[in-house]
């Protein structure tokens, strides 16, 4: 099973950048179009969060066109600190498990040789994240549910720190509770985040959690603790997670830019291993 992962998206109404400079609504299509053509294609595609800039029922409406003329498989989203519940709830009703709870944006889906289990973190209002007591109760429930199968997690917020201040600021509040509950649940192979517009690998109780780049724009990579963030056009890219089975997931990184090549590899006669290459 081949999943990949769009995040940080920050489409705007069209004809708008984002921050006055990112073009984002063109990166969004961009890598819609290289993910859509990848071969073999994924079988899903799952955003996580922050699907628009300012949560504006515009910028839902160009993404919903965006992904209908880009996307042929299915698309699993859930928001992020950007995003407006509510917008969303409305703009993409038509998408599987946007609706299905009556009052978050989570869902499991169940139909692939994976598990889905897609979290909303969103506190209205705020930039950090957090699960409530009756997400976390819904979380556990979900998960006892399906205690064999190989499941994956995705959520916009990080559940750990990663030690760049200004992001570790506004990741996920409640890491102590969340993080007992996953070492509960020992099927939980991967938790995948959005967030920090950054490629960054930590972990969560037994689980390792992972963190895709944006495929817009990116966070520079400071560890001051005073440095109060700010963004670059590092290459945008999003993540391919391959489950293959016995031998769990394999994870890759895709850049969305072209470059030259592809270049033969052709060893020189001094090269020491051999004619392998």
């Amino acid at each position: 099973m081949l999943i990949c992962q769009l995040t940080d998206l920050h489409v705007r109404p069209r004809g708008q950048a984002a921050n006055r400079v990112s073009e984002t609504n063109m990166f969004t299509e961009r890598a819609c179009r290289v993910a859509a053509a990848f071969r073999p294609r994924p079988d899903v595609v799952v955003i996580t969060g922050d699907l628009t800039d300012c949560g504006l029922p515009a910028e839902y409406d160009n993404l919903a066109a965006i992904l209908r003329r880009t996307l042929p498989m299915p698309i699993y989203v859930i928001p992020g600190n950007h995003d407006r519940r509510e917008n969303l709830r409305h703009a993409l009703a038509h998408l599987p498990g946007v609706t299905s709870d009556p009052h978050f944006v989570q869902y499991a889906v169940e139909d692939q040789p994976v598990r889905l289990v897609m979290l909303d973190t969103l506190v209205p209002g705020a930039t950090h994240g957090e699960l409530s007591q009756a997400q976390l109760d819904w979380l556990d429930r979900t998960l006892a549910a399906q205690p064999s199968k190989p499941t994956m997690l995705a959520m916009h917020h990080p559940p750990f720190e990663c030690g760049l201040a200004q992001m570790d600021r506004i990741a996920l509040r409640n890491l102590d509770a969340f993080g007992a509950l996953i070492k509960g649940h020992r099927q939980v192979e991967r938790i995948i985040c959005g967030h920090h517009h950054r490629p960054i690998v930590g972990r969560c109780a037994h689980a390792i959690a992972s963190i895709s780049p944006s495929v817009a724009h990116q966070v520079e990579l400071s560890f001051d603790p005073d440095d109060p963030g700010a963004f670059n056009f590092e290459p945008p890219a999003f993540q391919l997670h391959a489950w293959r089975g016995k031998q769990d997931f394999v994870s890759h990184t895709v850049y969305i830019d072209t470059y030259a090549g592809p270049f033969r590899v052709v060893p020189d006669a001094d090269y020491p291993g051999g004619n392998a290459g």
